[in-house]
């Protein structure tokens, strides 16, 4: 899967310094266009997926997930804590409503 992104080199700036572009005059507003890697995994197809794919894909890849330990005793409260993290500690934009589709579906299937 080649997955090509375009930003301006204003507001890649502007992400790495945390400051909004608007009302700026920035001289080099030209696009620029990079590259990510492929993919080298994909979420086990099962109930729930589809919710997955669409909130946590926003900020990594599916290797994460695949990168996180497995030998825990409860498989649904280390999920838990994992999305409460990426809510509170990074500021993911979860609907409160697909939380715990979320870790249902991460603890039945990682």
């Amino acid at each position: 899967m080649n997955r090509m992104h375009s930003l301006t080199l204003a507001a890649l700036s502007a992400l790495l310094v945390g400051v909004s572009t608007s009302g700026l005059a920035i001289a080099w507003a030209k696009p620029i266009s990079y590259r990510l890697p492929d993919e080298t995994a994909k979420f086990k197809a099962a109930a729930g997926v589809e919710i997955v794919q669409n909130n946590c894909t926003a900020c990594h890849s599916s290797d994460y997930i695949e990168t996180q330990p497995r030998a825990q005793k409860s498989k649904k409260d280390f999920w838990q804590a994992e999305v409460t993290k990426m809510i509170k500690l990074y500021g993911a934009p979860i609907d409160d409503g697909d939380v715990g589709k979320i870790v249902d579906y991460l603890a039945a299937n990682y």
